[in-house]
């Protein structure tokens, strides 16, 4: 792989992943996997990427990475960037040596598998794939967008900062 960095301090090796995604808006499950993955390596750098696939966005780069800031300062551990270009030019970017993926249900493995191993094809970064709990496995930000755009409750779906940005964004306008 990409080879680790040695700690100044340290005999052992840092190992730095890069965890990226739309986080639109960063959920419960991102966290959960963000927690995770401090836990487990020495730097994590949380990365949100303007997707072109995804033309449904509803929050831009700069909101959703601020977003992701507030909900991880709990984790010193943590740096949160933002990038428009391929995740594997933004791992050689911060030095990572992994890229770090998620996986919610069996359906998530077969693309995620792809994209890793194009990934590792045009780089030479491998990817560590975490699954989530199940109490998070259902959840995904297309969903909390949408029920939060009718008024639902997603509070104890998304981080505190995450849910009062979102009850803000859909308010009801004064009549």
């Amino acid at each position: 792989y990409g080879g680790s960095v040695r700690h100044p301090r340290r005999s052992t090796y840092v190992t730095r992943v890069l965890y990226p995604g739309s986080f639109d808006p960063i959920h419960n499950g991102h966290l959960e996997l963000i927690e995770v993955a401090s836990r487990l390596f020495d730097s994590v750098v949380v990365a949100t990427i303007g997707n072109p696939q995804k033309t449904t966005g509803l929050y831009s780069l700069h909101e959703r990475r601020t977003m992701i800031e507030e909900s991880v300062a709990h984790l010193p551990n943590v740096e949160v960037t933002s990038y428009s270009s391929l995740v594997v030019n933004l791992a050689r970017e911060v030095g990572a040596d992994f890229i770090v993926k998620g996986l919610r249900a069996v359906s998530d493995f077969g693309s995620e598998l792809q994209q890793s191993q194009m990934n590792l094809a045009i780089s030479g970064v491998h990817t560590v794939f975490i699954p989530s709990a199940t109490e998070h496995s259902f959840v995904a930000s297309k969903w909390i967008r949408e029920i939060a755009r009718f008024g639902g409750d997603v509070s104890s779906m998304v981080p505190a900062p995450v849910a009062a940005r979102l009850a803000e964004s859909f308010q009801e306008p004064p009549a």
